[in-house]
């Protein structure tokens, strides 16, 4: 059985991958590792972990690279001379990214591997890898694909078609004209970081009106009917700046770029929307025409823009026709390179899918990091010099655990592989009861120390999902937003939001359902629903915190600070536990309490120096 690696780098997110024959067996960002965010740098430490899993280097048959960096310098240097002497700027950063490190990766991927994989170096086209991350992991034997993101080489969305093991791409729309780049203007305009922040804009939308979608239509860019659309490129500054945005972009809103960090204004709020209102459009346009060129009934997405789970979620109410969406849970770059992986997997080396196709997917819940033994916790702890309970008894273990989370405890829990992708799906999360009235406020302050607006997922058992979100299928990934249930909503007071100084807390001090924690302001939920399937054992302790408490929902948020990735090792995940506010450390067959900590190790909490996200 071939084994094949796939690695993407050197942009954001860099990631590796290993296949093993159609399964696959591993995949982790390097972040994870490095602990740098978004980390862009080779990713040494997370090919060393699918090494390791694997057997090691010489074990491998192949290495694919998520993109074509000819190519994609091709663009960059086209773009500068089509433009010039304007390019004079931004040109020699754009420079510096294609001709340094990339430019010899296939070389230095080759040192990596063994003799073995003597022919097997692959290049993979930028969306070819997200089409594959998208479809072949998938429950669907047929479906329509849509990439959408910022930039491959050239391509900014694809939709392709679908069918057992091959991927036909029937339609791109090509850079300059590109969703994710319009995203992150809006991003960047108001203060965030790109490439990390468009989430947080995403969050931020409800609070606003989207009074600003004529403006943006009229000017920024073109919706067809057909699903296609342009950008006016004389409102954006990445063609020929390092900005994001032009002064153009400004004059037609009438508001300078927001200094990141200062207070949020209404009008951010309201630009917000309206970015997101557009997004909405452009990608029901796009889905439609996906599912007409096809003729299936089946939608996979991929790319940065598929992270937009409010796009995701009305794109699934608003499609009768669609029977399923499946969204790569690494949709961004990370997930290239799995996707080139299975590119080569599927194409090259003809291997059938995966032989879980058609019950459940292929992507093992995501659950496809590092797992550390007890031995290894163990030692973590002791170092750390903590108290803690060993419960090797599963049943014991889940049952205290959730005890603790009824009786109004925050919980980080560490169990089991490490998960791909941005979300925290039950294994590196920090957990609190949904009831909690100030729940948002609480963890959002004294845990993840971040601006208080920012809303919390819900973790619910599947089987009671409809319960609670108006949703009509399952959304293992977290990637899907569904509406909380009109019979589980409280009334709110919006009158002194506007007319006032927007301020936002006026808002999210107010229980807007029965489950405050995991409701936003709009009355939306970005929902994981929870099987014993993917996750037997989270499951397991969601289940039993619902015995208790008859609530099936727990909120769910990544086990890490603002500007931190999220934990990986067990060292990560107490250093995490001691400078916070979490009560209980859940950590493999370890429960260890923080009242039980010495003076000085509960002296460390609220001193952890976080980075703005």
């Amino acid at each position: 059985m071939k084994t094949i690696i796939g690695v993407s780098a050197l942009y954001h997110d860099s990631a590796a991958a290993a296949v093993r024959g159609s399964e696959i067996v591993a995949a982790a960002q390097e972040e994870r590792f490095s602990r740098r965010k978004h980390d862009p740098r080779f990713p040494a430490a997370a090919l060393d972990y699918c090494f390791r899993v694997v057997g090691g280097a010489d074990k491998v048959d192949a290495i694919a690279f998520y993109e074509d960096p000819a190519l994609t310098l091709d663009r960059v240097i086209k773009n500068a001379i089509d433009l010039a002497p304007a390019t004079e700027v931004a040109w020699p950063a754009a420079a510096a990214s294609q001709l340094g490190e990339k430019i010899g990766i296939m070389e230095r991927l080759g040192r990596t591997i063994g003799p073995r994989a003597t022919g097997g170096l692959f290049i993979v086209d930028h969306h070819v890898s997200h089409l594959a991350s998208a479809f072949y992991p998938s429950p669907f034997h047929t479906s329509a694909i849509v990439v959408v993101d910022g930039v491959g080489e050239w391509a900014t969305t694809t939709i392709a078609d679908g069918s057992d093991r091959t991927i036909s791409p029937l339609t791109q729309i090509h850079y300059p004209h590109s969703l994710g780049l319009f995203y992150s203007a809006f991003t960047y305009h108001s203060g965030l970081k790109v490439n990390s922040g468009e989430y947080k804009l995403m969050g931020l939308a409800p609070y606003g009106q989207p009074r600003f979608v004529g403006q943006i239509r009229d000017h920024l860019i073109d919706l067809r009917d057909d699903g296609s659309f342009a950008l006016n490129t004389e409102y954006f500054g990445f063609l020929t700046s390092e900005f994001a945005t032009s002064e153009r972009f400004e004059q037609l809103f009438g508001v300078p770029r927001r200094e990141p960090e200062s207070p949020l204004s209404i009008v951010y709020m309201d630009l917000a929307a309206s970015a997101q209102a557009v997004i909405d459009e452009a990608m029901l346009r796009i889905a439609r025409k996906a599912l007409n060129l096809t003729g299936r009934r089946s939608l996979c997405l991929a790319g940065g823009v598929a992270l937009n789970c409010v796009t995701s979620g009305k794109l699934l109410r608003a499609l009768p026709e669609l029977e399923g969406i499946w969204i790569q849970p690494a949709a961004g770059d990370a997930g290239g390179a799995l996707g080139a992986a299975l590119h080569v997997a599927h194409k090259h080396y003809e291997f059938p899918r995966h032989a879980r196709l058609g019950h459940g997917d292929g992507q093992s819940g995501s659950l496809l990091g590092p797992v550390y033994s007890s031995a290894e916790i163990e030692q973590a702890l002791r170092a750390a010099g903590l108290t803690w309970h060993l419960v090797q008894d599963e049943a014991s273990h889940t049952e205290q655990v959730a005890e603790a989370l009824a009786a109004g405890m925050i919980v980080g829990r560490f169990d089991g592989p490490m998960e791909f992708g941005p979300r925290a799906l039950g294994n590196r999360s920090i957990l609190a009861d949904a009831r909690r009235p100030d729940g948002q406020r609480y963890i959002n302050r004294r845990i993840k120390f971040r601006e208080s607006w920012r809303p919390f997922a819900p973790a619910v058992l599947a089987e009671r999902a409809s319960e609670i979100f108006d949703l009509r299928q399952e959304s293992p990934y977290m990637l899907l937003v569904a509406d909380v249930r009109k019979e589980l909503r409280m009334e709110t007071d919006w009158s002194d939001f506007r007319s006032g100084d927007g301020d936002m807390l006026k808002v999210v001090s107010q229980e807007r359902s029965s489950l405050p924690g995991i409701t936003h302001v709009d009355y939306s939920a970005r929902v994981q629903t929870v099987d014993a399937g993917r996750n037997p054992r989270f499951y397991g302790l969601l289940r039993r915190f619902a015995d208790i408490t008859n609530c099936p929902v727990l909120i769910n948020t990544s086990f890490n600070v603002r500007g931190e990735p999220i934990v990986c090792s067990p060292d990560d995940a107490i250093q995490c536990f001691l400078n916070t506010g979490i009560d209980v450390l859940a950590i493999g067959d370890f429960i260890v309490f923080k009242s039980e900590q010495s003076a000085e190790a509960r002296s460390k909490e609220g001193s952890i120096q976080h980075e703005p996200d």
